[in-house]
């Protein structure tokens, strides 16, 4: 009976992950120097059968010219992290429409179910 409420929460909790892991990424968008070394790796968070698997994005962040930078390399160059604002921004608006999508099931599920516990 409570099996609706079950898997919107789930789906809310999956969402809340989503959220955290893409504002993480868009808090780190300048980090050029993380705790492991090197600029900040993008995080990606995958929806998996037994809840949200945390990956990094292998790709490369961009290159920038700024010779009196302190992580600038011999050359002058500094590398940024692979994080895309835009691309974070459209994952952030597609993650919150899914988690209010789950919070609007679960809010019927109830109705639904305190209805029923009337009769």
């Amino acid at each position: 009976m409570l099996d609706p409420l079950a898997v919107s929460a789930r789906g809310m909790s999956t969402q809340q992950r989503f959220l955290e892991v893409i504002s993480a990424n868009i808090a780190n968008a300048e980090t050029t120097h993380a705790p492991g070394g090197g600029p900040y790796q993008r995080q990606v968070a995958v929806a998996a059968a037994d809840g949200v698997r945390v990956e990094h994005d292998p790709s490369p962040g961009r290159m920038q010219y700024d010779p009196g930078h302190p992580d600038a390399d011999a050359d002058g160059f500094v590398r940024y992290p692979n994080v895309d604002l835009n691309t974070e921004l459209v994952d952030l608006m597609i993650a919150r429409r899914a988690f209010e999508a789950n919070a609007t099931a679960f809010q019927a599920a109830k109705t639904i179910l305190g209805k029923s516990l009337e009769i």
